[in-house]
């Protein structure tokens, strides 16, 4: 795979074979089409650029007249225990003076003390042996690169190319998505991005039903031939007990910002979303009587109970702010977020609050702002969750929420037209295979 291609991966279950018919020869070659698009439309998203330019400038980079210098040759070395950069480098000829240089020359951008025992740099000399460069991996794809120039260094941040290849996946669901994506030699990453797409609609617990049907087109990225996780889902279909909902990746040019919307351009996102835990089982519905399970009394319950294993994380189920982060009784530790147009949120019995939550702070839909406990009066863990309007309480399964805004008139038809290769490409019922899939 090079800098300039992108491939095109797709697994569906395997289909029963029927004879070719000019129509579809005719799918057939329209499939191609829609895949050499995709093709162009991808690009590589990395900082190759500017790699190439600050290599370019290295000691034994090739001039730009063009006259062969000899290659730098590459050492790397793995720091010990209780070893310093600074004893490495002193076997490759650094004087004290020149490591102190390079310590303080180097301290703005990245503090070399930082590189413990066990971690790797790369050193490159040039044809006299004198070591011309240094580099050490922050991350996967970022680097700290050091440049000898005479009796200076200079240090900067840099990135590795990143390859970026689009995959289309299609299944059925007979576990989970989870299952349903690992089956198909992808990871939860994934499965989890998917599940948010129509996580507004869908409560992946209670509405899923076995024999589900799914298709995912995807960006996959790569470092150095290897998978280090998941860019953008382009488009997605879910077909919900005979519902289709479609997801579409668009960036409006008034907003630049990145949603998902159905085939119309209406934003997937709604006011709230359907759960506030990923695939918990409901063991207590909204009820204005219901058997207390500890005071063994009937009374109102105002909320959904959501079984999950303690430590399960908590997702804020609409943007808002923390108005209560404490405890509170006999819901034990508890939270109380404020939306826009009256409504507020409740979760109860948590174990724990994620970082950063007290009172004042803002959170976005999605966000992890506690974990499953069975803090107060409760028979087990499990996560309360309430939602009230104006006051008074709402049934969080039997609340209809209105979407966001969707795209503005005058981008529509840009929209439609960007979509229409993926809408084909979920419409169409062949398997078309790129060559070198991912």
């Amino acid at each position: 795979m090079t800098a300039d291609t992108v491939q095109l991966k797709i697994q569906k279950p395997k289909k029963r074979k029927s004879p070719l018919t000019p129509l579809i020869l005719v799918v057939l070659a329209a499939a191609a089409i829609i895949m050499a698009v995709l093709i162009h439309d991808r690009t590589i998203e990395s900082k190759t650029t500017a790699e190439t330019e600050a290599k370019s400038q290295m000691p034994g980079a090739p001039p730009a007249s063009g006259q062969e210098v000899p290659p730098l040759v590459e050492y790397r070395e793995r720091l010990r225990p209780r070893t310093t950069i600074g004893e490495v480098l002193s076997n490759y000829g650094f004087s004290p003076s020149d490591i102190n240089t390079l310590y303080q020359q180097t301290k703005p951008v990245y503090d070399l003390h930082r590189i413990r025992a066990g971690q790797q740099i790369r050193l490159y000399a040039g044809p006299e042996g004198r070591i011309e460069r240094l580099e050490y991996d922050l991350d996967e794809t970022n680097y700290l690169a050091i440049e000898r120039r005479e009796d200076r260094y200079s240090a900067g941040l840099q990135a590795h190319p990143v390859e970026v290849a689009t995959g289309m996946i299609c299944g059925l669901i007979e576990e989970s998505p989870i299952s349903a994506f690992n089956q198909l030699g992808e990871e939860d990453a994934l499965a989890l991005s998917f599940a948010d797409l129509f996580g507004w609609d869908v409560d992946f617990y209670i509405d899923l039903q076995a024999g589900d049907r799914f298709k995912v087109i995807f960006e996959k990225k790569f470092l150095k031939g290897k998978s280090i996780g998941y860019g953008n889902i382009l488009a997605a279909e879910l077909v919900n007990q005979g519902k289709i909902f479609q997801a579409f990746y668009y960036a409006p040019p008034d907003t630049g910002k990145p949603g998902h919307y159905d085939a119309d351009g209406k934003s997937l996102e709604k006011e709230f979303r359907r759960s506030p835990i990923k695939w918990a089982r409901i063991t207590s519905r909204f009820s204005s009587s219901r058997l207390h399970p500890i005071h063994k009394v009937y009374r109102a319950h105002y909320g959904v109970d959501y079984g999950a294993s303690v430590g399960s994380p908590v997702q804020a189920t609409a943007d808002g702010t923390v108005i209560f982060a404490g405890w509170n009784g006999a819901s034990g530790r508890m939270l109380r977020l404020r939306h826009k147009n009256a409504y507020e949120t409740m979760y109860l019995h948590l174990r724990s609050f994620a970082a950063g939550i007290k009172v004042g702070a803002r959170v976005n839909s999605g966000d992890v702002i506690g974990y499953v406990g069975s803090s107060g009066e409760s028979t087990g863990p499990h996560l309360d969750y309430r939602i009230k309007l104006k006051g008074s309480y709402l049934n969080p399964l039997g609340a209809r929420f209105a979407p966001v805004e969707p795209i503005k008139d005058q981008f529509l038809a840009d929209y439609k037209t960007s979509i229409r290769k993926y809408q084909i490409l979920l419409e169409d019922p062949l398997i078309v295979v790129a060559p070198g899939m991912f």
